[in-house]
């Protein structure tokens, strides 16, 4: 689109921002939704100038993996709500529908007693989402052993293998470790570093983690465990499907005096990552 008035070429700065503008007057005067369409580059930003993005009300990415059959919408800029909410979609032969419990889709797949597989309460924006991470430790004769992670962050998986080698003993610098997050998930939030240490510690020691168990928490390098936010939601949606056991930071105990959990329910409270050894 471009505007026959001003004389800037269509896509700069000048005409995008005018456009933009003209189309906003638009759906606030007829109070109507007005949906932009472009496209991304390589790294996922959106492809032109960036006022057009300080100009909208709602960012919206919607991508999937073609290794699935499901797709995710993101709101990466929400002026009306929170942002980073996360809607999960599945491609079917009737089309595209709504995933309404995305949690049971990520983990539908999970066996009773598994090695090197955790369950992770994320938060997306402010939706619970549960989801799988497993983990494999393989001895290597290389002096370089590889690292390497689908779904977090690579430098996070380093420092989650200092920690654990320095305060557990469990000599992982000689070990090839690989990280994945089932169903093509990325996790940024570093509470989802209890998760990744007990995967690796149940795959390292030959230990079955049970299947009703969560995990959330952040680990620091000294080894100690730090509290999350929204501890509340995020058991509230374990509980929904099934999970009876709860591991989390021992300094979000005071944000649960409200939250009631029927008698088989369980929740351990970890200091550092010598707790959560104990518990695995």
């Amino acid at each position: 689109m471009f505007l026959p008035d001003l004389q800037a070429a269509p896509g700069s700065v000048s005409q995008v921002r005018e456009c933009a503008g003209h189309l906003m007057g638009l759906a606030k005067h007829d109070g109507i939704t007005v949906i932009l369409i472009g496209h991304v580059t390589k790294d996922g930003n959106i492809a032109g100038p960036k006022v057009l993005e300080h100009m909208v009300d709602c960012v919206l990415s919607f991508d999937g993996d073609i290794s699935y059959n499901f797709r995710l919408l993101r709101s990466l800029k929400n002026r009306f709500g929170a942002a980073h909410e996360l809607g999960v979609f599945q491609m079917n032969s009737k089309g595209l529908e709504e995933v309404s419990n995305p949690s049971e889709l990520f983990l539908e797949e999970r066996g009773d007693q598994l090695i090197g597989s955790a369950v992770f309460a994320s938060m997306e924006g402010t939706r619970p989402l549960l989801c799988e991470v497993q983990a494999l430790t393989l001895s290597s004769p290389m002096a370089m052993p590889r690292r390497t992670a689908l779904g977090i962050d690579i430098n996070r998986l380093h420092l989650l293998t200092a920690v654990l080698d320095r305060h557990l003993d469990v000599r992982l610098a000689h070990n090839d470790i690989f990280i994945n997050v089932v169903g093509g998930l990325k996790l940024v939030e570093p509470a989802s570093d209890l998760a990744v240490a007990a995967a690796i510690l149940s795959t390292e020691n030959r230990r079955d983690l049970d299947a009703k168990t969560c995990y959330f928490g952040e680990i620091g390098l000294t080894g100690e465990v730090r509290g999350v936010s929204f501890v509340e939601q995020r058991i509230k949606e374990a509980d929904k499907l099934g999970f009876k056991h709860f591991v989390m930071p021992f300094s979000n105990k005071r944000h649960l005096e409200d939250v009631k959990l029927s008698k088989d329910k369980k929740i351990s409270f970890v200091k550092n990552v010598h707790d959560l050894n104990k518990i695995i």
